[in-house]
């Protein structure tokens, strides 16, 4: 397995007994996960950074929640229409989306 460079984690409100529902799954969860797999596979970053969904982080209200390791940046009320930014400023220009980041 290689490491990858950047891992992003995404909100999807998973719970342990595979069911998908909660704040985070309600509010595109699963369409911000879509969105970077596109987005990475479109720029064929594949190898170099890695995404998984999540269970909930426990702060719903600042969700849906998009998390950058190894940066340790946390982005809140992120949308599909976000990821884009993300990629673009913070994996590929290596520059913070502020707007997004939770305090």
């Amino acid at each position: 397995m290689q490491k990858p460079k950047q891992h992003i984690f995404v909100c999807t409100s998973s719970r342990v007994t595979g069911q998908a529902k909660g704040y985070c799954h309600a509010n595109e969860g699963l369409g911000i996960m879509q969105r970077f797999i596109e987005e990475i596979d479109d720029r064929e970053l594949g190898g170099e950074v890695f995404l998984s969904n999540t269970g909930c982080f426990g702060i719903c209200e600042k969700g849906p929640i998009v998390v950058v390791y190894p940066e340790n940046v946390w982005y809140g009320s992120v949308s599909a229409d976000d990821v884009e930014e993300i990629m673009d400023s913070h994996i590929e220009g290596g520059q913070v989306v502020e707007r997004l980041v939770l305090p």
